[in-house]
């Protein structure tokens, strides 16, 4: 009987022993397969992060490659036309040298290469925002006459725009008349009257560069 019930011991503790070293290994497999789940999502969150690294740094690369751009194209319409930058708080304001002829609302053809380049940086820098195309008049006639002159160019000049691609409901036109004169009393055949009778164009939101632009005086 002791002999027996020495064995049976015997037995069970190595039973025992059994049990709990399956149960290590088991625990120390549950281990691991975490552990490697874990290095696993840490690599994956790495490997995202580098990603999102590289397409920000990309995407600031883009944003001052067109800002170059935009100045590029912005001083050669100066240089080239004349045309004149000046910021404002809601956008930008490009006075251009599109004029007209006395009593006429009719774009002269010498002035569309400019409304070409134009109608390119609209499309290229922005192409969500609105542009307004304000006509003017020199004070030739009266108030009146002038203003709905003034309304004639500039909606001559919004449909050479349409032509060159841009989409309508993106542009309005505005008649002034003979506010805001560039040459005060120049009229007719004056010295100075020509750039009294204009257009001028404002790019009402900023530019989907969104870096700000160079104001010219």
């Amino acid at each position: 009987m002791k002999t027996m019930h020495f064995t049976g011991l015997r037995s069970i503790a190595g039973m025992g022993v059994i049990i709990v070293v399956g149960g290590c290994v088991a625990t120390t497999g549950q281990l691991e397969r975490g552990l490697a789940e874990q290095r696993a999502a840490l690599e994956a969150e790495r490997v995202e992060r580098m990603a999102a690294d590289e397409a920000m740094a990309g995407d600031v690369q883009r944003v001052a490659g067109d800002m170059d751009g935009l100045r590029t194209e912005l001083a050669a319409l100066d240089n080239e036309f004349g045309a004149k930058i000046t910021q404002l708080e809601e956008g930008m304001q490009l006075a251009v040298p599109v004029h007209f002829a006395f009593d006429e609302a009719e774009v002269e053809a010498e002035t569309e290469p400019l409304l070409d380049r134009f109608a390119a940086l609209v499309q290229r820098h922005y192409p969500d925002a609105a542009v307004t195309v304000e006509g003017f008049a020199d004070p030739a006639g009266g108030a009146e006459y002038n203003r709905a002159l003034s309304q004639k160019r500039a909606e001559a000049v919004k449909a050479q725009l349409v032509e060159r691609g841009l989409l309508e409901t993106q542009l309005r036109a505005v008649g002034y008349g003979e506010e805001r004169l560039v040459v005060p009393g120049a009229a007719g055949e004056a010295y100075g009257a020509e750039l009294n009778r204009r257009v001028v164009f404002v790019i009402e939101t900023p530019p989907t560069t969104a870096l700000g632009v160079p104001a010219q005086e």
